[in-house]
């Protein structure tokens, strides 16, 4: 991948990541502070350590106060399950604590984190609150093959999602046999969908695309937990006299 494109790389919300310098910690254009807490310890990473914890639109950063070099950046994308539960904290004894499961690149890794100032909710309700919305606005960020995306033939459109044009006629030529159908061009995304069947469809985000030519698209295919691959997809539009 050409290095300017993987600079670029929206990696914020997808990677877990250890111990990074001070310039991946700070917000990536696009990236929120939603909230930030003074107090709150690593109990597992690093038990008895006092820290700062920001809760962004992307993911969570934790860095010790006394060496921000020991650090935590998790990627709302790479959390499997929060919950909550009793933890054993060097600073504040047993207590309850927030546990975030994830996995990144086939690892499994699990995080407890302990607020240290007594009797506040804060900690789990700003993550709580976030993760939910990361994950209720996955279809503006993921490509998606198969979805629901049409009914009674017309684009189901996401909130604050406007429709700029709409092309019969379109070749999807990304299997061995092409098919034909129609795309919608969005504020927000390109659809496709077959004309024989609309559960055929693909939606694919422009925060996706990485090269645009004329008749091919080059899109990183987000995959989720696994590693970040390349989907190649090829349409044929016809010739539209301006």
């Amino acid at each position: 991948m050409d290095s300017a494109l993987e600079t670029d790389r929206l990696w914020e919300d997808r990677d877990v990541r250890f111990d990074v310098p001070l310039s991946q910690m700070k917000m990536r254009p696009g990236e929120r502070l939603i909230d930030h807490l003074d107090s709150i310890e690593d109990t597992k990473g690093n038990n008895g350590e006092r820290g700062r914890l920001m809760v962004t639109n992307l993911r969570i950063i934790w860095h010790s106060k006394t060496l921000p070099r020991i650090n935590l950046s998790v990627g709302f994308n790479s959390v499997i399950n929060i919950s909550t539960r009793s933890a054993e904290s060097k600073l504040r004894g047993s207590t309850e604590a927030l546990y975030i499961l994830t996995r990144c690149n086939n690892t499994r890794f699990e995080f407890i984190f302990t607020n240290l100032v007594p009797d506040t909710p804060r900690l789990f309700t700003s993550v709580l609150a976030v993760q939910r919305a990361y994950e209720t606005t996955k279809m503006y960020r993921d490509l998606k093959l198969r979805g629901a995306l049409i009914a009674n033939k017309t684009l189901r459109l996401l909130p604050l999602e406007e429709v700029y044009d709409k092309v019969n006629g379109v070749w999807n030529l990304s299997s061995d046999q092409g098919n034909l159908g129609t795309f919608y061009i969005t504020n927000v995304r390109l659809v496709w969908h077959a004309e024989i069947n609309e559960t055929f469809n693909v939606s694919i985000p422009y925060i996706q695309m990485r090269l645009l030519k004329s008749g091919i698209a080059s899109l990183a295919q987000p995959c989720g937990r696994e590693s970040q691959k390349c989907r190649r997809l090829r349409f044929r539009v016809p010739y539209r006299p301006s």
